[in-house]
């Protein structure tokens, strides 16, 4: 067994205890104050000086309570530094919760209802911070830093992105950066690692239509909000089958149409809710400047008005020359027959915004078996005999890592 592996044995009872405590405590979206509070205060009583990250302005906050979500004032990342110097490495955990009600009978089931952490984001927290305690011990031999971030609103696309404006990437400027996500239907044990795209861009609109109601008896006197939906809802549909390439990995799906009230009532508002996932950019360019037009035209070719609400979030990308260098300390800890390639996840992921910012490489950590409750379900279990791999993972990876980084530097200068 690896050293850093039967380091991370040592500690795999607390580990699972971290995971335990955060999985009864779930909290959503960008504000999580316990959550935060409980990761400050275990990094505190490593020796390690954690501090807040993350500003909320007010127009994405107004944005996401437009669009149905409950209102929050703040964003509660979690940034720490281990080590010092040049260069520096960043190791990412995600830390909220989704809206779900857990149907798992464990002794450390969620306490509230309607809550729970239901894609592994409290593993996340627990393996990295089991990593942090690993890496504070070795911090003497480190060649370099290792910057710890804990964020919220990974399930909202957008707390990372919150981090990175309130100056995540700096102060000390981040090289690279390192991501786990456990997939509990997934061959525990192994890992899947992919060169390039790794994960869709998500884009999303919500249009409040605005039209002008009225008696079902006299629709030549109104604006009908509730045929404008629907012939948008066609147009938006019909617009891919044109205008993206068949070969091409992009859908669009309305998730949500609403307006009236009665049968005899032609309603004056109406709001449709569409998503759009695709891995190609140069397809997602193109759509996301169509689908705005069409929104509009199809609007006012009825003589509506309208509103929108959009969010964003682009692609994972993995760094392969990243990817070649990380591979090797990866099959040093789980071995390297449990090192597989499963190729693009169907879904989005927050990581994606850094990804965009800094060279990086995003893996994803088997915790079940195929045929488990997948992610975003109810009845989502993980053998938690597996987090210890995650932790060592994170901390052999970030100590190769930076050793590798100082090693090509000194080589460069011995050419010179």
């Amino acid at each position: 067994m690896h050293t850093i592996l039967k380091q991370a044995e040592k500690i795999e009872q607390q580990i699972i205890a971290d995971r335990r405590h955060l999985h009864q405590h779930p909290e959503l979206g960008f504000e999580l104050p316990e959550t935060q509070q409980y990761i400050l205060n275990r990094l505190q009583e490593m020796g390690i000086e954690g501090k807040p990250c993350g500003v909320l302005p007010d127009e994405v906050r107004e944005k996401y309570a437009r669009a149905g979500f409950p209102e929050q004032a703040h964003c509660t990342g979690v940034v720490a530094t281990i080590g010092q110097g040049e260069p520096c490495i960043l190791l990412r955990a995600d830390m909220d919760a989704l809206p779900i009600e857990e149907e798992v009978d464990v002794s450390y089931q969620s306490t509230r209802p309607g809550k729970m952490h239901a894609c592994g984001h409290d593993s996340h927290v627990a393996m990295l911070l089991g990593a942090a305690q690993i890496l504070k011990a070795h911090e003497a031999d480190l060649q370099g830093t290792v910057k710890l971030m804990f964020q919220p609103g990974e399930e909202w696309g957008f707390g990372s992105k919150l981090m990175l404006n309130d100056g995540l990437l700096e102060n000390p400027k981040v090289d690279a950066a390192f991501a786990i996500h456990i997939m509990p239907d997934q061959e525990a044990g192994t890992v899947s690692i992919h060169e390039g795209i790794v994960s869709q861009a998500m884009d999303s609109y919500i249009v409040d239509i605005q039209g002008n109601g009225g008696h079902s008896s006299q629709p030549h006197k109104t604006i009908d909000a509730n045929m404008i939906m629907n012939q948008l809802y066609t147009s938006l549909n019909l617009l891919f089958t044109r205008e993206a390439d068949p070969s091409a990995h992009v859908t669009f799906s309305v998730g949500a149409m609403s307006g009236g009230t009665v049968t005899n009532v032609i309603p004056d508002k109406a709001v449709l809710q569409g998503n759009m996932r695709s891995y190609d950019q140069t397809i997602r360019d193109h759509l996301c400047k169509r689908i705005p037009e069409m929104i509009d035209h199809t609007v006012k070719a009825w003589r509506g008005d309208y509103t929108v609400t959009e969010f964003h979030t682009p692609t994972t990308y993995n760094d392969p020359t990243m990817v070649k260098l990380l591979t090797p300390f990866i099959e040093e800890i789980v071995g390297k027959e449990q090192v597989v390639d499963l190729g693009m996840l169907s879904g989005s992921e927050d990581f994606s915004h850094i990804s965009q910012e800094v060279p990086a490489t995003f893996i994803v950590l088997g915790t079940g078996k195929e045929g488990n409750a997948p992610v975003h379900n109810p009845r989502m279990q993980q053998q938690e005999e597996i987090f210890k791999y995650g932790a060592a993972l994170h901390a052999h990876i970030a100590m190769q890592w930076l050793a590798q980084q100082v090693n090509v530097s000194e080589q460069a200068v011995t050419n010179l």
